[in-house]
């Protein structure tokens, strides 16, 4: 079960016109709950309208400033992102969750990194870039950051600023719909990927990649990188959408499946439609199972399937090795054996 905290709104930024960052107040009793790695994420929970609604949010501040900020761009229909950006204040309570997830900056001495980000994409990455530049004088980090228009830019002038005061921080915007001296137009492809490695820092030899966007961008990087003599274990990546497995889809079809959850030590079973996924399903039958973004991008509703068999048609975290194991998603994971049990506990 997601262990909820509730905090109160420090302060709320506006960033851009569509995008605020937000501090949240830690009481000292909760602190060291709150220690985190950059590139981790937070679970922000708040009833609208009389629903409760969870969205997983990447932390963008750094781990030594004791501060917690992330940023949030308001999207279309978007119930929690238009909440948080037009109704959220200063003093409001929210409850929220300790930092997790698996994108995570690993610092080292000497250690050469480049980072390709676009739009909100930059939450993560903002906290990987400050705290190399501030714990490791003797690395590097490049920042590729695409997005519409430098108006549409999170975190512009923190950028800017940063590039000026380290000399070791390389910074390249790529800008869609906006020509500006000193940047590049168009969008994060294979053709910038190369000019950028092989051509404009093609002295640097670079250790590790991360990558943060949306998730044809991050193929089409993570692929000219690899192509490139990268090594697939050397690139991360972490998506805000991701596409439906279309062979998975059709793997789902009309019956029912008798689910035990194991969830807090407990167990409970129940008739579940094959298609609904494992997690809708459980929260129905007043279970209690940790979730935050619903859509396969997060990893915080993982478990595992200890007997059956589920297939998930979104998944954009999970290794093949970790499939193996019997790890799914639960938000994307739907059964196809009349049995399955499924372990929120070891994972």
């Amino acid at each position: 079960m997601a262990t909820f905290h509730k905090v109160n709104i420090q302060e709320i930024k506006q960033e851009t016109a569509d995008a605020v960052s937000v501090v949240f107040n830690i009481p000292d009793n909760l602190k060291a709950n709150f220690n985190f790695t950059a590139g981790q994420y937070i679970t922000l929970q708040k009833e609208i309208k009389g629903e409760e609604i969870r969205r997983a949010y990447s932390i963008c501040s750094t781990p030594q400033s004791g501060e917690i900020r992330v940023a949030i761009k308001k999207v279309e229909n978007g119930t929690f992102s238009v909440y948080a950006t037009s109704d959220l204040k200063v003093g409001d309570e929210i409850e929220i969750t300790a930092p997790e997830g698996r994108f995570l900056l690993d610092t080292t001495p000497n250690k050469n990194y480049i980072a390709f980000a676009a739009g909100s994409g930059i939450t993560p990455i903002l906290s990987m870039v400050k705290t190399v530049l501030e714990t490791e004088p003797t690395a590097t980090f490049t920042l590729i950051y695409g997005n519409k228009s430098i108006a549409d830019t999170i975190f512009y002038n923190d950028l800017l600023d940063l590039n000026e005061a380290y000399e070791n921080f390389n910074l390249e915007f790529v800008c869609s719909r906006e020509r500006q001296e000193n940047m590049l137009f168009g969008r994060i492809d294979s053709a910038f990927t190369n000019f950028f490695i092989k051509n404009k820092y093609k002295q640097i030899s670079f250790d590790t990649a991360f990558l943060c966007g949306p998730e044809e961008m991050i193929h089409t990087v993570s692929d000219t990188l690899k192509n490139g003599g990268f090594s697939e274990e050397n690139i991360h990546f972490e998506l805000f959408t991701t596409s439906v497995d279309e062979n998975a889809a059709d793997e789902i079809k009309e019956g029912t499946t008798a689910i035990t959850v194991l969830l807090d030590d407990e167990e409970t079973t129940f008739t579940m439609s094959q298609t609904d996924n494992i997690l809708a399903a459980s929260l129905r039958n007043d279970l209690d199972p940790p979730y935050s973004c619903q859509g396969g991008v997060c990893s915080s509703c993982l478990g595992k399937v200890t007997e059956g068999k589920a297939v998930m048609v979104k998944n954009s975290i999970l290794t093949d090795g970790e499939i193996e194991e019997g790890l799914v998603l639960t938000c994307q994971a739907h059964p196809t054996t009349s049995k399955i049990t499924i372990d929120f506990d070891d994972v």
